[in-house]
Order: structure tokens, then sequence, then C-alpha cells
């Protein structure tokens, strides 16, 4: 199943005030969606390069990387991203 994957962190500002209410609605909408906390996974976070936060990375069925958005971005864009694989 595709997944979007959202990393963030309790500290940071546009995760917790902009992104963080976008996802959470994305999740209520039934979207895929695993929110990792960079401080508490900083292995996952290294492992994917996560280097600025927030990213969301949409992850295909087979586990790989289809597309990343770095910092904040729109309700709409998440869920033109999340389309990306049928």
């Amino acid at each position: 199943m595709k997944t979007l994957l959202y990393f963030s962190a309790e500290w940071c500002g546009p995760c917790r005030t902009m992104v963080g209410p976008i996802i959470n609605e994305l999740i209520t909408e039934g979207y895929s969606i695993k929110k990792i906390d960079v401080d508490l996974n900083f292995e996952m976070a290294q492992y994917y390069g996560v280097r600025n936060i927030p990213t969301v990375i949409l992850l295909n069925s087979m586990g790989e990387e289809r597309s990343r958005k770095i910092g904040q971005s729109s309700k709409q864009t998440y869920i033109d991203m999340y389309n990306q694989i049928p």
C-alpha cells in the first residue's frame, strides 16, 4: 500500500501549526500516513536522508520513494502527491 511518511518534531513550529494539522486531516480522511518524530526516530530520518523538517515522502507499495516535499505545502499538494500512484 502506498504511504506518506511525515517527518516532524515537537519543537518545529511549522510542523505544529501548519503542516501537522493538514496531515491530521488527511489521516482522518483515510489517507495512509505514518508520522515520524525525527528526535525519537533518528535512524529512520537518517535512512531517508531527511535533513529539514517538515518533510513528506511518498512510498509506493514496494516501499520505494516516489516523491518528496520539504517544507510547508498545501493540503491539495499532499493529496496530489499521494495520488501520483494509482
